[in-house]
């Protein structure tokens, strides 16, 4: 099984930060490999578009949650989920239930 790509966006990249390291320290209990990482939503166009290192799914923090359809559009037709992070979830910082939201949408794609 490949190491699964998830990429958090907000609006500048820092917040997510810390649940970024919630959610890599999930994937280590859970025996997940994950390359799990944060942009701000102007860095995300570069990311999406690395073909080395290709996105399984694309999680917006609820700061950016106006951007879902703008994000849906960019990448149709690559199979990449995209999905707004549950608020409650974000703000407790709830690392656990964000991975795995993240690994069902990679499932189901």
């Amino acid at each position: 099984m490949r190491m699964k790509r998830i990429m958090l966006v907000c609006s500048a990249g820092m917040s997510t930060s810390l649940l970024v390291q919630k959610m890599e320290k999930a994937a280590q209990i859970d025996g997940i490999e994950a390359d799990i990482f944060a942009v701000s939503a102007s860095e995300a166009d570069g990311k999406l578009s690395d073909a080395e290192k290709p996105v399984d799914v694309l999680m917006l923090g609820p700061q950016v949650r106006f951007m879902k359809a703008q994000f849906e559009g960019k990448v149709a037709g690559k199979n990449i989920p995209v999905a707004v992070i549950d608020m409650k979830d974000y703000g407790m910082m709830n690392g656990e239930r964000v991975l795995q939201t993240a690994i069902q949408l990679i499932e189901e794609k």
